[in-house]
């Protein structure tokens, strides 16, 4: 046996203190160090008789070295050295305990609770672009794209030409006043002919629409002395005076061929010149329906009330629409030279 005895240095002075009294070592006045050189020491000295101990056997099982005879048969100890321990498996140690631990559920309801498996938002096999740059490039691309695709439609749909057909037919005086000479019509027509209810049109419950009345025009109206004094004054007023003074007042006729004579042989809208004829209507409207002009009571204030009454904006609606008309000539003509 060696007498060399282990275990005592991981001892702490309390624990070796208890020790020293149980195996009849004085410890009195001593500390750790000197304390455990004469446990040390006492334990090396009675080992043969400690060892029998159970509690005081660790101390000595390390310390005996197996024996081994060489050829000459004397006896040698081997002394046997301490197994170091490997963080390594201390750590794999550590591991497994955690994962055995991380193994077993919680509570019962968690164990037998179905788990969902984790979804993933985005496919694998989804591609992604390389860059931003490329991403900004496809924008264009497919907007370029769509862009010539909507022009194709429209050109192919003949929009562009009924549009451009519009713009020429109204971009000139002759349109202006037609447009303005409508207007006033339509008023005039709406009061004349005033609308009644012809009948009522039943509902249809399925689609929930109500019965709605069906309306038009009184053309009876069209039999009535009312309706062709009315009619008649305007139409005198807003269109024959003006173009009878239109045709013979033409100034622009006249200097374009330097002759009159030559003015049968121009264009039928050249008869007529617009600065003449929205002068005129302007001139003979204020003075029809605004000083009360008349001849032997003819037109009657009533038939005057009816159509200043039923033209948009009145007799003052139609001055301003002559005044628009003197200037788009001036600025016409002006285009022209």
């Amino acid at each position: 046996m060696s007498t060399t005895v282990i275990g005592l240095n991981q001892k702490r002075k309390g624990e070796l203190e208890a020790l020293a009294d149980q195996v009849g070592v004085n410890r009195k006045g001593l500390n750790r160090d000197p304390l455990l050189a004469a446990l040390t020491e006492h334990l090396q000295a009675n080992q043969e008789q400690l060892s029998k101990d159970p509690s005081l056997s660790t101390f000595f099982k390390r310390a005996t070295s197996p024996v081994k005879r060489n050829s000459s048969g004397t006896t040698v100890l081997v002394e046997s050295k301490p197994t170091r321990r490997r963080v390594t498996k201390a750590k794999e140690d550590f591991e497994a305990e955690a994962s055995s631990d991380a193994a077993v559920p919680e509570t019962t309801s968690q164990a037998l609770a179905p788990k969902t498996p984790a979804r993933r938002l985005l496919p694998e096999s989804m591609p992604f672009p390389p860059s931003p740059a490329v991403v900004t490039k496809q924008i264009e691309k497919y907007s370029a794209t769509v862009s010539t695709k909507m022009s194709e439609v429209y050109k192919a749909s003949g929009v562009s030409e009924y549009v451009d057909n519009v713009r020429g037919a109204v971009s000139s005086t002759a349109s202006i006043e037609s447009i303005a000479i409508l207007i006033e019509f339509i008023g005039l027509i709406n009061e004349l002919l005033p609308r009644k209810t012809l009948f009522m049109f039943p509902a249809i419950d399925a689609l929930g629409m109500p019965e709605w009345p069906v309306a038009s025009n009184d053309v009876f109206m069209l039999i009535t002395p009312q309706f062709w004094s009315a009619f008649g004054l305007w139409s005198l007023t807003s269109v024959i005076l003006p173009l009878t003074a239109a045709y013979f007042f033409n100034l622009a006729l006249k200097a374009k061929h330097g002759e009159v004579r030559h003015s049968r042989h121009s264009h039928p809208a050249a008869q007529y010149d617009p600065l003449s004829f929205n002068l005129s209507k302007a001139l003979v409207t204020w003075l029809v329906y605004s000083k009360d002009l008349a001849y032997f009571g003819t037109p009657s204030q009533v038939t005057k009330q009816r159509i200043d009454y039923s033209v948009p904006g009145g007799y003052q609606g139609v001055l301003v629409a002559s005044g628009i008309g003197v200037i788009t000539s001036l600025y016409e003509a002006a285009l022209r030279k």
